[in-house]
């Protein structure tokens, strides 16, 4: 039963498409790991039989389609679901509100430059929290019009 409820979950998420894993939001990452605990469950568990983990697999699967078409059409839906990206440092300086706000400290934003490759806050035009909760560092080399960056 073991492979067939992997089968079963490959299937599904061939046929949902790639947005089901990915990780752009909260509520993406929810749907992932509620797909790997059903899984899990359909695994070790004698209670739960394969037609009700793989109902429950499609049912996920579906839920996540629907709710990011929803929001991909109505903003307040969109909102709800989804954070904004939000500038922690620009031109060098922290934005020490959006630190409070987002729960981030100063040695993770350093951190971040430092991975990038960069050494001096001097030398970067930003550094944004996206919606997954990765770092994107801009180098001020690379910035351009930071009337993209968001606030």
């Amino acid at each position: 039963m073991g492979p067939l409820a992997y089968l079963s979950l490959i299937a599904v998420l061939r046929v949902s498409g790639k947005r089901t894993l990915a990780k752009m939001n909260a509520f993406d990452f929810v749907v992932t790991v509620a797909l790997g605990s059903t899984l899990a469950t359909v695994l070790l568990s004698k209670d739960v039989p394969l037609d009700e983990g793989v109902l429950a697999f499609v049912i996920l699967a579906a839920l996540q389609f629907v709710i990011a078409w929803i929001a991909q059409r109505v903003s307040p839906v969109e909102a709800a679901i989804k954070s904004s990206p939000r500038t922690l440092l620009c031109d060098g300086r922290f934005d020490e509100t959006a630190l409070l706000d987002e729960r981030v400290t100063r040695d993770e934003v350093a951190a971040a430059v430092r991975k990038s490759g960069e050494g001096d806050l001097g030398r970067i035009a930003a550094v944004v929290l996206e919606t997954d909760g990765s770092f994107s560092v801009i180098a001020a080399s690379a910035a351009g019009d930071r009337s993209a960056f968001p606030s």
